[in-house]
């Protein structure tokens, strides 16, 4: 007899079964004893996964939306700092649950939709959030630009058909991701600043993306989304990680749980053999030795050095989860993707670094039932539904604020974009008696672009009907 903690082995019956035993016979019950666990590992996480979608789905069905315009200042100074700032104060809604509160309520972490769209040319700043977050998506803005103007706005992708294919428009959708892993840094918008003479100018990026999005003309549509959801420190754990195995020092893998519980027969088998055939321990006592250098560091080339002092400068801000979609729209008669499409893909490019970490496409829409559902994930502005359960390429990824207001800010004032909307001065009611005078504005605008402004000018108090939605949209004050 043999204790082992409190079990008890017979060894005596052991060896007359084994003995006893066909090897043929062994070896099938050794194949059952070994995979049954992992199998109900695996038959236990999909049930489990069913069950908190179900509680998800309940959790969220109370949700109510609201879509933002946003109206940047006719003079702006402030470079994409301030838009960091903003994002640092929006990841204070960062809930850190518990995993019962994840089972059994199926909590889910709410996020924000920062976008911006052109329509036949009329480019807009938009956001999407959650009705009990627009005060603190206000307090974030204002507070970094005190004279811009927020719109509430019926929601721009109600006008454009959901399936595909249709009579009326043909689209291109796609997913962007990140070539490498989470832990390399993008290129950021102090490395857009340039030099000349004493002075420092910031070559802003956002000149040529919204150049991109001012090219589209009648009957076509550019849409730009990046989802946003504030990430705890998991990802900085995980970086910390990649940065070692960068420079060379040595990290111990862990073992995942289902690694853990498919070792566990293994190691019994273990224990009983060292018991029946009296093996020791033959490992050292100090564990594996190594007088070697702790990592490559000091060997590693300046090149190589400044992307780890990168990779470091990146966990040391806020990290959000990051999903990125853009999309081509336009009707059957004008659809030219090869115009649209390469220049939102171009202006993109700008933000890689060939050495470290590129944004690139992951996933793009080949089939009608691919647009079709791609276009269902871009209008719920759905963290993770549709493409990224058939692309693991488009999966989100981990951006910190600095790299998020490279993608996402406001443009400075030298920036010379047509038909970018801006917000004038401070509004204030006019002197009592002043005469005021209706005068019309001819326009040669679309009814596509209309239709948004007439929208925007209802939200901001403008008579549509009387020829002062162009007075109140176009920002024409004085």
């Amino acid at each position: 007899m043999i204790e082992i903690g409190i079990f008890v082995i017979n060894i005596d019956a052991i060896s007359a079964f084994f003995n006893g035993t066909s090897p043929i016979v062994l070896g099938f019950l050794a194949i059952i004893f070994i995979t049954w666990i992992p199998i109900s590992y695996l038959s236990l996480k999909w049930v489990l996964k069913k069950h908190v979608k179900g509680k998800q789905a309940n959790y969220t069905k109370d949700w109510k939306w609201v879509v933002l315009a946003i109206d940047i200042p006719a003079l702006n100074v402030q470079t994409p700092k301030a838009v960091e700032q903003m994002f640092s104060h929006l990841a204070g809604i960062l809930v850190n649950p518990s995993l019962a509160d994840r089972i059994f309520k199926g909590f889910i972490q709410e996020w924000f939709s920062f976008e911006i769209i052109s329509i036949e040319g009329y480019i807009q700043f938009v956001v999407r959030t959650e009705e009990k977050y627009q005060d603190l998506l206000e307090a974030a803005l204002y507070a970094q630009y005190p004279e811009a103007e927020v719109i509430e706005i019926e929601d721009y992708v109600h006008t454009i058909p959901g399936e595909y294919p249709n009579e009326t428009h043909d689209m291109w959708g796609g997913d962007f991701t990140l070539q490498e892993d989470d832990a390399y840094p993008i290129r950021q918008y102090h490395d857009f600043e340039h030099s000349i003479s004493k002075d420092t100018v910031l070559k802003d990026s956002m000149g040529t993306f919204l150049e991109s999005f001012s090219r589209i003309n009648v009957g076509e549509q550019m849409w730009f989304q990046m989802i946003v959801e504030p990430a705890g420190s998991k990802w900085k754990e995980d970086a910390i990680l990649k940065i070692k195995e960068v420079i060379g020092e040595k990290v111990k893998a862990k073992d995942t749980a289902i690694d853990k519980v498919a070792a566990m027969p293994i190691k019994f088998l273990e224990s009983v053999g060292d018991q029946v055939f009296g093996r020791e321990d033959t490992s050292p006592a100090g564990g594996d030795k190594d007088n070697g250098p702790v990592n490559q560091l000091s060997f590693m080339t300046p090149g190589k050095k400044k992307i780890v002092e990168a990779m470091e400068d990146k966990i040391a801000k806020l990290g959000f989860h990051t999903k990125i979609r853009g999309l081509y729209i336009a009707r059957k008669e004008v659809f030219r993707p090869s115009r649209g499409v390469n220049a939102l893909i171009g202006a993109m490019n700008q933000y890689n670094i060939p050495t470290a970490n590129s944004i690139i496409p992951g996933f793009t829409t080949t089939k009608d039932p691919t647009k079709a559902a791609f276009m269902k994930a871009y209008k719920e502005r759905s963290p993770s539904l549709g493409v990224k359960a058939w692309d693991k390429k488009a999966r989100s990824f981990i951006l910190n604020l600095e790299e998020l207001a490279t993608v996402w800010h406001f443009p400075l004032s030298h920036v010379k974009t047509p038909l970018i909307q801006k917000s004038a001065t401070k509004r204030a009611e006019p002197p009592a008696g002043l005469p005021i005078e209706n005068v019309p504005i001819q326009t040669q605008e679309t009814s596509s672009t209309i239709a948004f402004k007439e929208e925007k000018g209802k939200k901001d108090g403008f008579d549509t009907d009387s020829g002062d939605i162009a007075y109140g949209i176009e920002g024409n004050f004085g």
